[in-house]
């Protein structure tokens, strides 16, 4: 039972001694809490390991992509031969670059190259692509065997082409001698050789882009083509109006890619002309912009002048990377 507490007449309590008052303990001092240290390295795991997972890519990039190409850019800018010492010239080598016929006939190489190898190449590769969509016998066997010609080699396959379009003894021209043709001097006149070595080019790489056109193919709703097929829309109505709209970003993307890689051109040309692959032929007529830049830098020996031609080369890619932007948001714009 509790005793009474005795309160004044005017209500105060009676002196005593302060209610007894629960203090907080004192804050630990040294090393703070295991749980409270996992959570800190916890939280900076979280943070700190997509960094560190994407961190070699970047360093690589960094080692053999950023500082090469921003070294040619020095380089573009100076007189520099191999062994000597870096001369400022500005823009002299492009200047120089301007006024040679050795780069703009390079630079026409480069364009009807890559005009006659690219367009029949995905023409080929879209007819492909739309046969191998359909149910046929052997599809997976055809479906590797158009990925073969990619999986070879650039030399071998440069090597066995140039055998076939030899002047003297290719079977190309036994061929045309069987039908009734003259022989084609493939090497030395200038649109049978880059024919040629567009040939090879086309042969290379149709296959590749045969299955990049077949991925997108099957991503199209079937419920397209039956609508189409209840119209009475043929086989090929149905690819006009069904399967080229439908997989357009695709072939936007190989047509960009294809064209990149027209101007990036060098294995090919480099050994087909065989001893004369470095100046492409006699009369360089077919070298392209890869073949200069490397005359003018390994052969030569003007480093300033072949990264010019170098930084040139990647100003094309550029650009059309550019065309392509302005015409997505042109065609987002009016849809």
């Amino acid at each position: 039972m509790s005793s009474p507490v005795r309160v004044a007449a005017d209500g105060t309590p009676p002196p005593g001694p302060p209610p007894s008052v629960t203090t907080a303990p004192p804050p630990p001092t040294g090393r703070p809490p295991r749980a409270a240290w996992r959570r800190k390295l916890h939280r900076w795991d979280l943070k700190a390991a997509p960094y560190a997972f994407v961190a070699p890519f970047f360093l690589c990039f960094a080692a053999f992509g950023l500082f090469p190409l921003i070294y040619t850019g020095w380089l573009s800018l100076h007189r520099v031969e191999l062994g000597g010492e870096a001369e400022w010239r500005g823009l002299r080598n492009y200047t120089d670059l301007w006024d040679s016929d050795f780069f703009w006939n390079a630079l026409a190489n480069t364009f009807t190259i890559g005009v006659i190898s690219t367009v029949p190449q995905l023409l080929l590769a879209l007819g492909l692509a739309h046969l191998l969509n359909y149910r046929v016998r052997g599809r997976g066997f055809l479906r590797v065997a158009v990925l073969a010609p990619y999986a070879t080699s650039i030399a071998a396959a440069t090597l066995v082409f140039a055998q076939l379009f030899n002047s003297d003894y290719g079977l190309v021209n036994t061929v045309l001698d069987r039908v009734g043709f003259d022989p084609v001097d493939w090497e030395s006149s200038k649109w049978p050789a880059q024919i040629a070595v567009s040939v090879i080019v086309t042969w290379r790489w149709t296959g590749y882009n045969a299955l990049i056109y077949l991925a997108a193919m099957q991503a199209v709703p079937q419920d397209l083509y039956e609508a189409a097929a209840l119209d009475g829309a043929s086989r090929w109505r149905q690819f006009v109006s069904v399967t080229i709209p439908s997989i357009r970003p695709t072939i936007l993307f190989t047509v960009v890619v294809s064209t990149i890689g027209a101007t990036q051109l060098f294995g090919e040309p480099m050994l087909f002309g065989g001893s004369l692959g470095v100046s492409g032929g006699s009369g360089n007529q077919f070298q392209t912009l890869s073949l200069l830049m490397y005359e003018k830098g390994w052969v030569t020996g003007a480093l300033g002048q072949a990264s010019a031609i170098a930084w040139v080369m990647l100003l094309f890619p550029l650009l059309l990377g550019a065309a392509r932007a302005l015409v997505v948001r042109l065609r987002r714009r009016k849809g």
